[in-house]
């Protein structure tokens, strides 16, 4: 449904040159979203796909070792939108001990996404309400180090921003100016608080975002906190127990038209477009879930038969490959402590993992060496490759 404009623009000066900063009406829209058959059934396979995510644990012998990895896996995706070059190995390596080497300024972003993510989860648990001050606070982690922390990490912007062009005047968009910014966001929060009669949570995470993406309240660091924004909701109202569901990847396979539904949400009030694209991102989001924990547990099950069937040292193979379960790049003493084995025997038990295919060293180096559960970092790695 085309509904025009859906704000108003406000002069603003940024930069030096006075620009339309543009104002989006609170949420939800006037006239409200249409829910057709077609949106209706939409909706439900969507729904439906999550509640099979929520239900993974049943899949996983241990499912916080799938939360511990997806969640890096998302953090990765989220940040390379936002153009870093990190890499889930880099990730991983510099989570292992700062490794020399990895891109610092690139993996300290992915580092504190993580950060900012388990917090905001840790908070919602308390519980506490997810509002502005839940957003700022975690806004603060998000820009704790790095690129970006001179951008006041965890407070409104009191400057205006713009997004996109080389300068103000030719931006593609200019966010409110930032003395709209309190009664905007004050709005968002009360939108994103409305019992879950009021909206299926899917169509207000669906809204959400675009409001907060709209609105920029930050100099930086908006992008990724309003993916996460989606995930909170999203165990807010009670959909997943555990943050497993992101949409990055999707968004990042589809940026022009993620982009291009933006806009038109903005200049034509054509928020249906942008639900459909939305909830057929989850759909497939939450089913790509589903299938990387099954493809998990039987990479786990097939390798685990492997070692069973190669004989002498099988009882400490399987367990240092547990340990790398848990930590596919760790070094060998780290990984003999995980495992409750001596450093002799730890490097014996590799060597058989190394000899079956199923570990890697990364170094090449004699001392200090880095060993990789292949397959286990390929499977979570897919659609992650740096842009």
């Amino acid at each position: 449904m085309r509904r025009d404009i859906t704000g108003q623009y406000l002069s603003s000066l940024a930069g030096g040159e006075t620009v339309r900063a543009f104002v989006p009406d609170a949420l939800p829209p006037t006239p409200v979203l249409t829910i057709d058959e077609a949106r209706q059934r939409l909706l439900e396979r969507a729904t439906l796909a999550v509640g099979r995510l929520d239900s993974v644990s049943t899949l996983l012998p241990d499912p916080q070792l799938f939360l511990y990895a997806y969640v890096r896996r998302e953090a990765v995706l989220s940040s390379q939108i936002e153009g870093t070059q990190s890499s889930l190995s880099d990730l991983l390596l510099f989570e292992l001990d700062e490794a020399p080497g990895v891109p610092f300024d690139d993996v300290v972003e992915v580092s504190n996404y993580i950060a900012a993510l388990e917090h905001g989860m840790a908070r919602l648990r308390e519980p506490f309400p997810l509002c502005n001050r839940l957003l700022r606070e975690m806004h603060a982690r998000l820009m704790a180090r790095g690129r970006g922390s001179e951008k006041a990490p965890g407070e409104f912007r009191r400057s205006q921003n713009w997004i996109g062009g080389t300068r103000p005047g030719n931006a593609r968009f200019v966010p409110p100016p930032p003395q709209e910014l309190d009664a905007c966001m004050t709005a968002l929060e009360h939108y994103i608080n409305l019992p879950n009669e009021a909206a299926p949570v899917l169509i207000k995470a669906a809204l959400a975002h675009v409001q907060f993406e709209t609105i920029h309240p930050f100099l930086d660091g908006n992008g990724r906190l309003g993916r996460l924004l989606i995930a909170l909701l999203l165990h807010q109202g009670g959909l997943l127990a555990q943050p497993l569901l992101y949409l990055s990847l999707y968004f990042k396979q589809h940026r022009n038209v993620y982009y291009e539904l933006l806009d038109k949400v903005r200049t034509e009030g054509d928020w249906e477009t942008w639900v459909d694209f939305f909830l057929e991102g989850v759909e497939q989001t939450a089913h790509g879930a589903v299938q990387t924990a099954q493809r998990l547990v039987a990479l786990f099950e097939q390798d685990s038969l492997r070692i069973q069937q190669s004989g002498r040292g099988a009882a400490n193979a399987q367990r240092l490959l547990l340990a790398l379960r848990s930590h596919p790049v760790s070094t060998l003493k780290l990984l003999g402590a995980e495992a409750g084995i001596s450093f002799p025997t730890a490097g014996k038990a590799m060597q058989s993992l190394i000899e079956l295919g199923i570990a890697r060293e990364l170094t090449g180096q004699r001392r200090n060496r880095v060993f990789v559960y292949d397959t286990y970092l390929a499977i979570l790695n897919e659609g992650g490759e740096a842009l």
